[in-house]
């Protein structure tokens, strides 16, 4: 996994401050291959319940991500219990590491 222990709680922190505690967070994409350089950082967070606006929730995590990871390149995706599964989120789900 190519993050840094600060970013990696620096991510932590911000997730659980605006969605709670119960928020699980991984990373997925060319970021959990050691092997791989450069890429931005591809997060999946999962929720115990639905967001009222998915969306809204999802521009707010991209801007206080981006801010905390000091203007490193970032994509959210976020998945609550109702949520159609979508191919990136099985993808997510299945290949990514839970931080």
């Amino acid at each position: 996994m190519r993050l840094t222990e600060q970013d990696r709680q620096a991510i932590l922190r911000v997730i659980r401050a605006t969605c709670g505690a119960q928020a699980r967070v991984r990373l997925f994409g060319s970021r959990v291959d050691d092997t791989e350089r450069g890429g931005d950082i591809d997060l999946l967070v999962e929720l115990p319940y639905e967001p009222d606006d998915i969306y809204a929730l999802q521009r707010q995590l991209f801007a206080k991500l981006l801010r905390a990871l000091r203007g490193r390149p970032v994509d959210v995706l976020i998945i609550g219990p109702r949520t159609r599964r979508l191919p990136v989120h099985e993808e997510a789900l299945r290949e990514g590491v839970q931080l």
